[in-house]
């Protein structure tokens, strides 16, 4: 489970690092923003490479966005030398180098900007570039972590739970994954939630699991609205309600991809046998108003 979480929790986060950047000032215009580029800023030239990057106030051009980066980067600008890392690392611009990806992200990372720590870990840990070497993942993880990143703390409290790089601590395991939940990740919640359920890490609090279940299930997390679905039908720290554990797994069934949603299918198709038709319809009517704030 926890190696598939952080899989999924790096997906989600590559996603919105490649959203992420400086952004040009409210006040300034693009014209002004490009002639303090041009004149040597690594602050312009890294939000002109931003622009360029997400077709933000001008059409998208990666070829654009890795020049600007590079500008800024040769300074030691330390977001441009994430940036351009996260371009070679997944072929934005550049054609996909591993290696070269590294070197941009160590620069960064030795000036403590976070992002590019965790990234380096990410190559350390996947063996991008270099052969995997867990307990150096783990040592960039915590120089992240400890900066408050919160997909840092998330993936040190796997590496914790799975003793990849580190020894198996459950209460380190618990502790990081508590600071990425407190974040509001949603993955973290859930590895959190499941912590208090086996009693790992933290003394079992069934009450406590649900509490958390709930905040990533709010967050749309299939695996969550499952769990949660769960602890409504066998009353496992909430009270037995069997509308709220159909609400749950039919929403886990529309969020959920892949093989597991024949597994949640089945599961949501056996509530059914305990339930009245009007707890039944009042089960899909609920699901129905938390489909609307999610897209399919």
């Amino acid at each position: 489970m926890a190696k598939t979480a952080r899989l999924s929790a790096a997906l989600l986060t590559l996603v919105c690092l490649w959203c992420r950047g400086a952004q040009v000032p409210a006040p300034e215009s693009l014209e002004a923003l490009r002639k303090r580029a041009e004149k040597g800023s690594p602050e312009a030239q890294t939000a002109l490479g931003t622009m360029y990057r997400n077709g933000q106030g001008v059409p998208q051009d990666l070829g654009e966005a890795v020049r600007w980066f590079r500008q800024a980067a040769v300074q030691g600008y330390a977001a441009a030398e994430n940036s351009l890392g996260f371009l070679y690392d997944y072929g934005g611009g550049v054609p996909i180098d591993h290696q070269e990806a590294a070197g941009w992200y160590r620069q960064a990372a030795v000036q403590g900007y976070a992002e590019a720590q965790l990234n380096l870990g990410w190559l350390y840990d996947s063996g991008q570039g270099f052969p995997i070497d867990h307990a150096e993942a783990a040592r960039w993880y915590r120089k992240a972590a400890e900066q408050g990143n919160a997909d840092a703390a998330f993936d040190l409290g796997v590496m914790y739970e799975e003793a990849q790089g580190v020894a198996q601590d459950y209460v380190d395991a618990a502790r990081w994954y508590r600071r990425a939940a407190d974040q509001g990740m949603h993955i973290a919640q859930l590895s959190l939630g499941r912590m208090y359920a086996s009693g790992r890490g933290v003394a079992r609090d069934r009450a406590e699991a649900a509490r958390w279940y709930r905040k990533a299930a709010d967050l749309g997390l299939a695996s969550a609205q499952y769990a949660l679905s769960l602890a409504y039908s066998s009353g496992l720290g909430v009270p037995p309600d069997q509308v709220a554990a159909y609400e749950w797994m039919d929403l886990a069934v529309f969020r959920a991809r892949g093989p597991i949603r024949e597994k949640y299918s089945a599961a949501r198709d056996a509530l059914t046998a305990g339930m009245t038709p009007e707890q039944l319809a009042e089960a899909r009517r609920r699901a129905g108003e938390w489909k609307t704030k999610w897209p399919h």
